[in-house]
């Protein structure tokens, strides 16, 4: 019996250090300046979380029975003072496991909840984060050439200054990491908010699939917008506008529209075109 309890705990206890290895800091110390923030402790609600100091990545395993070598690094939104993990972090990671896609759930600083922060500390948090994924591929069995973004609202805006400006810096730790591209091979842009918007496009950035819905005040220029960019530009981009649902409807479960529920599968199309899955 006590052979038997032994092994049972060691099952147990080797199963919860795998899920406590699928939460990554994006420095093994935390940021320049973490210490000084230990007071202030992350808090987390049933939908959101504020008060980031850590920032990390949550790994949501594709099966290994379909697993593609895709990879997404997904930026939830949240205005910069929450991040609404769960219905735009979480619930797309799962949907995105189902096509073979291993998915990276990006917790970054917020700079309209913390005055400590800047802009620049998310850029920094997307910088790093990709790189990160591109270091650990082989780990995760991820193509490096696979490797995307994807972002809601305020985290459409994070994706967007990576997939624009992906030649920056933005590096703070100056190790080996810092010194891999920032580059990501697509980019998914979701309801993003007006600062994804640069003032022009170059060539060399990712295609873009981008959805919002026409009546939301925030979010539907920047798309519009970003199209006329891409075609200036000559970067592949896909757009889908729909004429109501407002802002926030997330993975479509958030929306009374019926035609806005199914809109992951218009994403899945674009990714199958692209044979990013199969």
């Amino acid at each position: 019996m006590r052979a038997h309890w032994c092994l049972t705990f060691a099952v147990i206890l080797a199963g919860l250090l795998a899920r406590g290895q699928d939460s990554i800091p994006l420095w093994k110390n935390g940021p320049p300046g973490f210490g000084q923030f230990h007071s202030i402790p992350e808090e987390a609600k049933d939908w959101w979380v504020k008060h980031i100091h850590n920032p990390s990545l949550k790994v949501f395993r594709a099966p290994a029975a379909i697993a593609t070598g895709t990879a997404v690094v997904v930026c939830p939104g949240g205005g910069f003072r929450t991040l609404v993990y769960n219905s735009e972090g979480r619930d797309a990671a799962e949907y995105l496991n189902k096509l073979g896609i291993t998915v990276f759930v990006l917790k970054y600083r917020l700079f309209r909840d913390d005055s400590m922060y800047t802009d620049e500390q998310p850029k920094q948090d997307v910088f790093r984060a990709i790189r990160l994924v591109r270091n650990m591929a082989p780990q995760y069995g991820v193509d490096t050439n696979r490797i995307g973004i994807m972002g809601f609202s305020a985290g459409g805006e994070v994706a967007g200054w990576l997939a624009y400006h992906w030649n920056e810096d933005h590096g703070i730790a100056k190790d080996a990491i810092d010194k891999l591209s920032a580059k990501p091979a697509f980019q998914v842009l979701i309801y993003p908010g007006p600062l994804a918007v640069p003032a022009d496009i170059d060539k060399t950035a990712p295609p873009s699939f981008l959805l919002a819905a026409n009546d939301d005040e925030c979010c539907s220029e920047p798309v519009v917008r970003l199209l006329q960019l891409h075609r200036k530009a000559g970067v592949p981009v896909e757009v889908h506008l729909y004429e109501h649902a407002g802002h926030g409807f997330n993975m479509g479960k958030r929306t009374s529209v019926p035609g806005v529920h199914d809109w992951p599968q218009r994403l899945t199309d674009w990714l199958k075109d692209r044979k990013l899955v199969p």
